[in-house]
C-alpha cells in the first residue's frame, strides 16, 4: 500500500475481486480505510477484521433527523447463521450493530459521526456492499461442526 496527495495505492488479489465488490470501483472512488487494532490494544467494539464474507445490496437507506436505518439484503444465504440481532457486522468495513434481523436481510442504524466519516453517508438503494460477519459467530458455528450451520441458519429463516 502507498500513499500521495491524490490517494491510496494498493494492489488487490483476484481473490479479492471475486468475493468483494473492489472489481467495480474505478479510479476516484472512495472507500473506507481503518488501521487495523494493534494485538494487545484495547477492544472497545466489534470483533471483525476486514475479510469480506458476502456481498449485500442496500434495499432502503431513510434518514431521521440525523441517523439513517439501512436495510441490506445478503446476496449468499449462507451468511444467514452469522447475522444475529445485536450482533456485529462490517458494511464495507464500517463495524456496526446489527438493529433488526429478518430471513433474507438486516438492518443497521447509522449515527451521524459514522455517516460523515464513512461512505455509509451516500449509501443508495440497489448499492452493493461488502460484508463481514462476527468473528466470533464463525469460529463458534465452525466448531459445532459442518451439519450446524444449516440447522442455525433454518431457525433463523
Amino acid at each position: 500500500i502507498a500513499a500521495d496527495p491524490y490517494g491510496v495505492h494498493l494492489d488487490v488479489s483476484p481473490e479479492t475481486v471475486r468475493v468483494t465488490t473492489m472489481g467495480t470501483l474505478k479510479r476516484g472512488s472512495v472507500v473506507n480505510l481503518e488501521r487495523p487494532l494493534r494485538l494487545g490494544d484495547f477492544v472497545g467494539g466489534h470483533l471483525v477484521q476486514g475479510h469480506v464474507d458476502g456481498i449485500g445490496v442496500v434495499a432502503s437507506a431513510e434518514r431521521a433527523a440525523d441517523t439513517s436505518r439501512i436495510r441490506i439484503e445478503w446476496q449468499d444465504r449462507r451468511l444467514a447463521p452469522y447475522l444475529i440481532p445485536k450482533g456485529s457486522v462490517a458494511v464495507d468495513g464500517v463495524s456496526l450493530t446489527v438493529a433488526a434481523l429478518d430471513d433474507r436481510a438486516f438492518e443497521i442504524m447509522v449515527i451521524p459521526h459514522t455517516l460523515a466519516m464513512t461512505t455509509l453517508g451516500t449509501v443508495r438503494p440497489g448499492r452493493r456492499v461488502n460484508l463481514e460477519t462476527d468473528m466470533i459467530g464463525k469460529y463458534v458455528i465452525r466448531a459445532l461442526g459442518p451439519g450446524m450451520a444449516g440447522v442455525i441458519g433454518g431457525a433463523q429463516s
